[in-house]
């Protein structure tokens, strides 16, 4: 949800001439998938890292504003998040192919340097991580969103479609968190690293489907949120955190069900992703009515619509430089952090995964029903490594069992299919080997941190910063 809007206050009229357009760029999005006139240039990835800027002493810093003048002011890919402590580093796309993964590790090794030099000037250092443990509910305000008008338009929206009702926080984990919010900034404790993925028309709808049985082994191995507000949660707490952060639960879609605007979905698609786009403008009310004079070919207002529904597996529709259209997955289910080879790690095990299992003979979502796929997504972020799940054959496994003997062996397969360097491959899914051997990840270094030292969030968060800014993968961090 990148696109900028020039207002933040609506009218009634707003909403009619903004689902009026929504309903034309859909109809003209239908006809395009008939006509196939989509860029064929797939097998394309990059990626999103959600940041936090932190204080010496390891609180957020609530001052994007005037690091992003600096960013800017050095051309660096780095745009504002929804609280004023958080940023995002973006990537270039590339082609999945040859040594594209150490180059992936270059530039966001070198956009990670000189974005932490930047901070310095501020007296600010970067951390990634999928909950920053200091993070208190009181700083979570609206004087601490960030100066973006689609923000604060959307935390009107939400809070209207609410009757001003608080959003509800109710987690059950380890320990149990319940707590009312007046507005959406619990939000921004919840920061992600979330996978791009260019793919033909062909074969979007086999891609998407794979997303979403491949989120919970993703989810398992990539899990770094165990705590909120110093309470033991779930492994990847940012997932029900997100869910419920927007959560219109009493708000009905056009058709009367409930709908909600963060999730995992309602089925597979059956034969076009554009079922998705369908399924925003038949049953999601739109949260941003900000119309433009853009022609329709543009999809601006479809564009802006879908930004504000929030598929852990979301389809994005894009234009290249000749202006042809062109379709991405947005694969959302990971977490910010552990350090830069953690991350492209889980991308190469995403990557690889997903090009086997969307392109075997017979389709993964024939063997595994939507429901299943989805209780092991749950599964996953609640209990991250420790999971058992039923997978393709039937069978209930755990979650380790799955990656070491299926999910790996799939990567590799599917990284050599698309010509990766070997040396590629075997660094960075060995990385995933490692914390598949070791049963580490980030949820549970901290668990194991808090186990040894005691629940000092200020504590562990300083001996993360540490090993995170030494480089090494989290399954070789020292307790």
């Amino acid at each position: 949800m990148g696109q900028e809007i020039e207002s933040s206050h609506f009218r009634q009229k707003d909403f009619q001439r903004f689902q009026s357009r929504l309903r034309d760029e859909t109809r003209l999005l239908g006809e395009w998938f008939d006509q196939g006139a989509f860029s064929d240039s797939d097998k394309v990835g990059g990626f999103e890292l959600e940041v936090w800027l932190v204080d010496a002493s390891g609180q957020p810093k609530a001052i994007n504003e005037a690091y992003l003048k600096l960013t800017e002011a050095n051309k660096l890919p780095v745009v504002a998040e929804l609280a004023q402590f958080n940023v995002e580093l973006n990537s270039e796309p590339r082609a999945l192919h040859s040594d594209v993964l150490s180059r992936m590790q270059t530039e966001l090794e070198d956009t990670w340097q000189q974005c932490s030099v930047l901070a310095k000037q501020l007296d600010t250092s970067l951390m990634m991580i999928g909950i920053l443990p200091t993070v208190q509910e009181q700083q979570l305000t609206l004087p601490n969103m960030s100066d973006v008008k689609r923000f604060r338009a959307l935390n009107e929206q939400v809070l209207r479609l609410r009757d001003g009702r608080p959003l509800m926080l109710n987690i059950e984990g380890q320990e149990s968190l319940r707590l009312s919010h007046g507005d959406v900034m619990f939000e921004s404790a919840a920061t992600s690293y979330q996978l791009h993925l260019q793919v033909g028309l062909e074969s979007a709808a086999r891609v998407y489907n794979a997303a979403h049985i491949l989120s919970a082994p993703m989810v398992a191995i990539s899990a770094n949120s165990p705590f909120l507000f110093g309470r033991n949660l779930w492994d990847e707490t940012r997932i029900p955190l997100f869910e419920q952060a927007v959560a219109l639960e009493d708000v009905r879609a056009t058709d009367g069900r409930k709908i909600s605007r963060v999730t995992f979905g309602a089925g597979y698609v059956e034969s076009s992703v554009f079922e998705c786009f369908q399924r925003n403008l038949d049953l999601y009310p739109v949260l941003l009515p900000a119309t433009t004079d853009a022609p329709p070919q543009e999809l601006a207002h479809l564009r802006l619509h879908n930004g504000t529904i929030w598929r852990w597996n979301r389809p994005l529709i894009g234009f290249d430089e000749k202006g042809e259209p062109h379709l991405r997955l947005e694969h959302r289910v990971v977490p910010s952090g552990p350090t830069v080879i953690d991350a492209i790690a889980n991308a190469a095990l995403f990557f690889g995964a997903i090009e086997v299992m969307a392109n075997t003979k017979i389709p993964a979502e024939t063997r595994l029903g939507f429901e299943r796929a989805k209780a092991n997504f749950y599964a996953t972020a609640k209990d991250g490594l420790r999971a058992d799940l039923v997978w393709l054959d039937g069978k209930k496994a755990s979650v380790l069992e799955l990656l070491q003997y299926q999910i790996l062996p799939m990567a590799k397969q599917g990284l050599e299919a698309l010509d990766v360097d070997k040396a590629d491959i075997d660094l960075f899914l060995g990385v995933i080997e490692g914390r598949i051997k070791r049963q580490c990840n980030g949820a549970v270094w901290q668990r194991r941190y808090v186990a040894q030292h005691a629940a000092d969030m200020t504590q562990l968060t300083q001996a993360y910063r540490e090993r995170q800014q030494q480089g090494l993968p989290v399954h070789e961090w020292s307790v």
